[in-house]
C-alpha cells in the first residue's frame, strides 16, 4: 500500500524541516562561539622601557632619531660633560688632600704611641692622636667616595641602550634641558614580543598551558605561532569597589543579561614570518590549535 503525501503535506513538513535545520545550526554555531577556544580579541603587547638620564644637564649630542634600531649598549645620546669633568678634578684634589694628612695623622699616631711605651708622652695625647688617625682615615673614605661618584656621574653623561629594540616617540634636540629620573623617550625591547589573547571565560576550561596557538594579525596574511605560556588569575570586578578601611560597596542594580568576562591570555611567540612587522597594540584573531581532547 503506498502512502500518498499531498502537495500541501509535502510543503508543511519541508518547512518543518528547514526551520528544525536552522535552529540547530543557530544553536550549534553559537554554542563552538561560546565554548570554542578561539577569540577575535587579542593584542600584540611588548615590554618598553622609558629612557631616562641618571644626571642633568644640557643635551651635548644626539646619536639617535625616531623609530631607529638600536642595540644594548649603543649610545643615545651626550649630556654636556665639562661640569662633571671639573667635578670629578676636584674630587681627585680632595682625595689627595685627605691622603696625605691621613697619612700625616697616621705618622704622628705611631710617633706618639712609641714616645708613650717610653714614658716620653702622656696617653692622652697618644689617644687624642690615634683619634685624629682615624677621623682622617674617614674623610679619606669619604673623599674616595665622591670621587667615585663624579666619575660615575661623568660616565652617566653618556646615555646608553639598555635593551635591544626600537626608539619611539622621540623629539630630544641638542640643547635641550633634561633632569635626573624623568623619560625623554620610550625604547621598545624587541626581545620581549607577545600576545595578549582575552578569552571568555567560558572557553578557558579548553585552553592549557602550553598549548599551540595561532595569531593573524589583522592585515597580515602569514600567520604566526606561539605558546600559552600564562593565564591571568584575576580580573577587575567592576560590581564592586573597595576603599581602604571601609566595608565593600557593592551595585546595587544587577542586569539579567550576563556577559562573559574576558581573562588575558599570555601567549609566547615562537614563529614570526620573514617581513612581518610586529608593532605593540596591533589586534589579531588568536586560536588554540591544540587538538581536542578530555580535559
Amino acid at each position: 500500500m503506498k502512502l500518498a503525501f499531498s502537495p500541501a503535506l509535502i510543503r508543511k513538513l519541508v518547512t518543518v524541516f528547514l526551520v528544525f535545520l536552522a535552529v540547530f545550526s543557530g544553536y550549534l554555531l553559537w554554542h563552538i562561539d561560546r565554548t570554542s577556544p578561539w577569540t577575535r580579541d587579542g593584542r600584540v603587547r611588548a615590554d618598553w622601557v622609558s629612557v631616562a638620564p641618571d644626571v642633568d644637564g644640557l643635551v651635548s649630542e644626539i646619536d639617535v632619531k625616531d623609530n631607529q634600531v638600536v642595540r644594548r649598549g649603543d649610545i643615545l645620546f651626550r649630556i654636556d660633560s665639562r661640569r662633571f669633568r671639573i667635578a670629578l678634578s676636584a674630587a681627585q684634589a680632595t682625595l689627595l688632600a685627605r691622603y696625605a694628612a691621613m697619612r700625616e695623622a697616621e705618622h704622628d699616631a705611631r710617633r706618639y704611641e712609641r714616645l708613650r711605651q717610653s714614658g716620653n708622652a702622656s696617653a692622652e695625647k697618644a689617644e687624642n692622636l690615634r683619634a685624629r688617625a682615624m677621623e682622617d682615615k674617614a674623610l679619606y673614605q669619604k673623599a674616595l667616595a665622591d670621587l667615585t661618584r663624579a666619575q660615575l656621574d661623568l660616565n652617566r653623561s653618556v646615555v646608553r641602550a639598555k635593551v635591544n629594540g626600537y626608539i619611539t616617540n622621540f623629539h630630544l634636540k641638542p640643547g635641550d634641558f633634561v633632569k635626573r629620573g624623568q623619560g625623554v623617550f620610550a625604547l621598545v625591547d624587541s626581545d620581549s614580543y607577545y600576545v595578549d589573547g582575552y578569552f571568555e571565560e567560558t572557553k578557558l576550561p579548553s585552553i592549557r598551558i602550553g598549548d599551540r596557538m595561532e595569531v593573524r594579525l589583522m592585515g597580515v596574511s602569514p600567520s604566526l605561532w606561539g605558546r600559552v605560556e600564562t593565564i591571568s588569575r584575576a580580573i577587575s570586578d567592576q560590581e564592586r569597589h573597595d576603599l581602604p578601611g571601609t566595608v565593600p560597596r557593592v551595585n546595587p542594580t544587577f542586569s539579567w543579561v550576563r556577559l562573559a568576562q574576558r581573562v588575558p591570555v599570555r601567549i609566547r611567540l615562537e614563529s614570526v614570518p620573514q617581513g612581518v612587522t610586529l608593532v605593540a597594540g596591533q589586534t589579531a584573531t588568536v586560536i588554540d590549535r591544540t587538538p581536542h581532547r578530555t580535559r
